[in-house]
């Protein structure tokens, strides 16, 4: 911690303090009336760090699943290959975590059909990936260009529902899949609810109404949800609390709309709390433990909207 500053520090432990009484009253879920967060720990958050340390942080952040990313942003994927199944499905066993998500930027939409099969001997359901297609279109050139690529992705969805898997596309930037346009005409051509949306605020303009509409207008389309704001950005390098603003309750974006869409849809999807550090591969902060801090955190702001 000492490479934070005192105000961040004061932060830290007034989030301690918040969770301390949250957690009494929840484990790995979060209930708000009618609205419940199903938290999912992202394993990039953690940098490079291996599965067998971070696995035991789930249940401090809440979490009951693991979402597994491969390089560059993580290597979790590459440590599963390499550990073998088995063992890997004996540490999920032994911290009481599911497999619920595999992020595969890596190998596109279409290319995904042997990790499909890779999910399902996990129980897996969702894959997050990228809208592959012609970039910068609008109005009915875009509206054909996704039509088009949900054609296109038809035999990768049928392959998926019968591994009782969803493929989750994000709004990336520089994609075909980047505008609230595009989301909307995703939902709107999709054959069945095996497509769906990774919805990442972040690539998105930071007007909490605009979002809050959005998420409405994509409803159960929606199955992984980013806590995640853009901040100052995350593709240099800066000062580390710059860089920690685009965690929720730390940037400009208020969170409190988004989450009022959340309970008007009854949203019942996975949640992250994410960012992305500078450079990739390495986690958010300096050690495991500020890690899991920092996401508690953000957990206790979300907590209070």
């Amino acid at each position: 911690m000492k490479h934070l500053r005192r105000r961040q520090w004061l932060e830290y432990v007034g989030a301690a303090t918040t969770l301390a009484a949250v957690n009494k009253a929840v484990q790995a879920t979060t209930s708000f009336d009618e609205l419940t967060f199903r938290y999912m720990l992202a394993s990039p958050m953690y940098g490079y760090a291996s599965l067998e340390e971070i696995l035991p942080e789930a249940q401090k952040i809440g979490a009951s699943a693991i979402d597994i990313w491969p390089k560059v942003h993580g290597n979790q994927r590459e440590q599963v290959a390499e550990m073998g199944e088995q063992r890997f499905e004996e540490l999920l066993q032994k911290h009481q975590v599911s497999l619920e998500c595999v992020t595969q930027y890596p190998l596109g939409p279409f290319g995904l059909k042997d990790e499909i099969v890779f999910c399902k001997r996990f129980g897996c359901q969702l894959m997050v990936t990228g809208g592959e297609g012609p970039k910068g279109l609008k109005g009915a050139e875009l509206k054909n260009a996704v039509k088009a690529f949900v054609e296109k992705m038809k035999p990768h969805l049928e392959h998926a529902a019968n591994h009782g898997v969803t493929i989750a596309i994000e709004n990336h930037a520089n994609n075909l899949i980047e505008s609230e346009e595009s989301l909307r005409y995703l939902i709107e051509f999709r054959p069945n609810d095996h497509l769906a949306v990774a919805l990442a605020p972040y690539h998105l303009p930071q007007d909490s109404e605009l979002l809050a509409k959005l998420v409405r207008d994509l409803g159960s389309g929606i199955a992984l949800f980013y806590a995640w704001q853009h901040g100052t950005g995350c593709m240099k390098a800066q000062p580390k609390d710059q860089e920690l603003l685009q965690m929720p309750g730390r940037g400009d974006l208020d969170f409190g709309p988004i989450i009022g869409a959340l309970r008007d849809i009854k949203y019942s999807g996975w949640m992250e709390i994410f960012m992305h550090p500078f450079p990739r591969g390495i986690p958010i902060l300096g050690t495991t433990d500020e890690v899991t801090t920092e996401i508690n955190r953000a957990r206790a702001y979300l907590a209070r909207l």
